[in-house]
């Protein structure tokens, strides 16, 4: 049986993050469908949402299946027009802001481009100030600032340590730094001197040798670097190592950066710093 296609549009009057990322999670709910997305960020005028609805239509002509459209659209004027599309329209704020009009008992702003505004606010600066940090605190680059850090990452190489340590500083203002568990520091089957005094502080990843092995080949194939011989090795003697010295560790291989990054605020404890 052919697999379905479809065409989703996520068009929004700012970025578009709070519409995509709403979208797709919806749709991970339906598995066997082929999806075209596309990004329609900025439709903060009629010319710009006539392009768009020129586009959906577009779609549903070449597709034959009307699209799928997700807007955070607060302009009832320009979500009309896209309404008047051959696209299925899923407006997200239409669908909540009265309820929750009606729960707070107050009329809402119906301002454009608030959830991501406020470029000089203590949460942004914060943000900014940890991605900074992860940046040069990243893979064990640098250790002199690590009284600083708020955790520290450990794994083999490869292992999720630095998009998890920029995913964790992006959109919870936490500071991660992360350090790689090298062959030499295998040798002494003890945790790096280094690493000793923020103990407190580590936080461990795993993952499975052969996920691992095939990341590697992606980036040097067929290297000693990639292969499964050495990275069951590493993975053995770096997980032998976090039990030994109580260092708590979860296993990334099917998980993606956003998974990771929540199991660690649930084990660690760490809040978001708004």
């Amino acid at each position: 049986m052919e697999q379905a296609k479809r065409t989703v549009f996520f068009i929004s009057d700012g970025t578009g993050i709070t519409a995509e990322m709403m979208g797709k999670s919806l749709l991970t709910q339906f598995e066997g469908v082929e999806l075209q997305r596309i990004l329609t960020p900025f439709v903060k005028d009629q010319a710009r949402a006539h392009n768009a609805a020129d586009e959906i239509n577009l779609a549903a002509e070449r597709d034959g299946h009307p699209p799928i459209v997700f807007s955070t659209l607060v302009n009832s004027d320009l979500e009309d027009i896209i309404k008047a599309s051959e696209g299925v329209v899923f407006n997200f704020f239409s669908s909540f802001l009265k309820p929750l009009e009606d729960a707070i008992g107050v009329a809402s702003s119906h301002s454009v481009g608030k959830s991501h505004s406020g470029s000089t606010s203590d949460q942004y600066l914060n943000r900014i100030d940890a991605v900074n940090y992860a940046l040069e605190n990243d893979d064990g680059h640098s250790i002199k600032n690590y009284d600083e850090a708020e955790i520290i990452l450990v794994g083999v190489s490869r292992s999720g340590k630095t998009p998890s340590s920029l995913y964790l500083a992006l959109q919870f203002g936490i500071k991660a730094a992360n350090y790689p568990i090298t062959e030499e520091d295998m040798e002494e089957r003890v945790l790096p001197k280094i690493l000793q005094p923020y103990k407190h502080k580590l936080f461990g990843l795993t993952i499975d040798a052969e996920r691992l092995s095939a990341i590697r080949n992606a980036r040097r194939a067929n290297s000693r670097y990639s292969s499964i011989t050495r990275c069951e090795d590493e993975v053995r003697n770096v997980e032998a190592m976090l039990r030994k010295a109580s260092i708590p560790y979860i296993d990334t291989t099917d998980a993606s950066v956003e998974e990771i990054s929540t199991q660690i605020l649930i084990k660690t404890g760490l809040k978001r710093h708004n």
